[in-house]
């Protein structure tokens, strides 16, 4: 099959639908659209295969995380479904091909958890050759998304696909959906804009009224955006190869734009340094050097906010970045407000705390994890009880029966393993 058959093909448009409702069944746009699904979906098809194909209004928010603030853009289900299907069924089978291992974000059995071990079985095989001296190169991308050039991401996107003519104009289409209009710059700064480091942040401040549509800025792509993950992932290849091939590195990894390099040797560790500031530099990245630094391996350092070190022993010392606790303790506290002014289901917040817990169980310590048990009982009037590695969750009023817990105390809801 063609490309063109691949991303046209029905069962693929309608597998590309159940992946785009996914989580979001509850909302109104989404219940429209299942109505009349088969509909909309031969229109979708017709629209790719008379390259009718038009790119539909977009929602912009933003989105606090681990005290970081991030410009998100949404999408209509029509545009999720043309994603979809482009991303997982093409795009995204390729470009795994061509990654290293050790890039681990976006990617199915990969993922965060997948890349802190990674991270973990560098060190014991680092600890094996070097024992625990030497130093640990970590560098950050700044402003990732927001400073991705087009023109270059879609070129190295099509050299996987021998510049075929479909997937050029697809892509050329979601490029056009990208673009920054920027008519609000001064000749000398539109001048300069594809080299000075783009913040879209900043950017949504800019009064509607100036941007006039006169000057357009082809850079950055949309966080929340399925193809923005896929850029992610493949856009600093090079990057990648180099260091791992060229200059033979077997301890680097990279989680989109958070990576790291162990090396016996700092001056060899600046030096690469200096490599990959120069191909980031022809790609349009940015390094955030405020954040890129080295470190003995023998300190604390932190990667993926967990805290690590590793000992002259070779153990491996790991526990939670203590601000993830503090936000953790703040989200609770506000989203018991909202449970208790009826503006979010309790279950929701309940759903939340257990994936929350599962993940950060083991590297909370003791006192860590009766102080947050203990604020969750307070707020929502609960009390939890962990049982052979289950967190048993019922409320305060429900009693103990004797020689067990009370009727639908330990249920599927309630009793899920960490």
């Amino acid at each position: 099959m063609t490309y063109e058959e691949i991303v046209c093909d029905a069962n693929n448009l309608y597998k590309a639908y159940k992946a785009s409702i996914k989580g979001s069944k509850w909302k109104e746009t989404t219940q429209k659209f299942m109505i009349n699904f088969l509909r909309y979906l031969i229109a979708i098809q017709d629209d790719l295969l008379n390259r009718t194909l038009q790119n539909g209004p977009a929602e912009e928010f933003s989105l606090s995380e681990r005290g970081r603030v991030r410009p998100i853009t949404s999408i209509r289900i029509r545009d999720r479904i043309v994603r979809h299907v482009l991303c997982d069924e093409v795009l995204l089978p390729e470009v795994r091909k061509h990654i290293i291992y050790d890039n681990g974000a976006s990617i199915k059995d990969r993922g965060i958890s997948h890349q802190r071990d990674r991270f973990e079985v560098h060190l014991r095989r680092y600890y094996k050759l070097h024992g625990n001296e030497g130093w640990i190169l970590f560098g950050d991308f700044s402003k990732f998304y927001d400073n991705i050039i087009h023109e270059i991401a879609k070129r190295e996107l099509l050299k996987l696909f021998d510049d075929d003519e479909f997937i050029d104009w697809l892509l050329t289409l979601i490029f056009d959906g990208f673009k920054i209009d920027v008519s609000y710059m001064s000749d000398e700064e539109y001048a300069s804009c594809m080299e000075d480091t783009f913040n879209k942040l900043d950017y949504r401040e800019i009064p509607k009224n100036q941007l006039t549509g006169e000057k357009w800025m082809y850079k950055s792509v949309n966080i929340g955006d399925q193809l923005s993950q896929i850029i992610g992932i493949y856009y600093p290849y090079r990057i990648d190869n180099y260091v791992k091939y060229v200059r033979q590195q077997k301890f680097y990894g990279r989680y989109m734009d958070d990576w790291y390099i162990m090396n016996p040797s700092k001056e060899e560790l600046q030096d690469l340094l200096e490599n990959i500031c120069a191909i980031a530099k022809e790609l349009g990245i940015h390094i955030n050097m405020k954040k890129t630094r080295i470190v003995k391996i023998s300190s604390t350092y932190k990667y993926l906010q967990i805290r690590y070190s590793l000992t002259k022993d070779g153990k491996i010392i790991k526990r939670i970045n203590p601000t993830r606790v503090t936000t953790m303790r703040r989200k609770l506290k506000k989203l018991a407000v909202k449970v208790q002014n009826g503006e979010i289901l309790y279950e929701h917040v309940e759903n939340m705390f257990r994936g929350w817990m599962g993940g950060f169980y083991k590297l909370l310590s003791r006192q860590q994890r009766q102080n947050l048990i203990s604020l969750y009982e307070e707020l929502f009037g609960k009390t939890i009880t962990i049982v052979d590695k289950k967190m048993i969750i019922t409320d305060k009023s429900q009693e103990k029966t004797e020689g067990g817990y009370a009727d639908g105390w330990l249920d599927a809801n309630t009793a899920d393993s960490f």
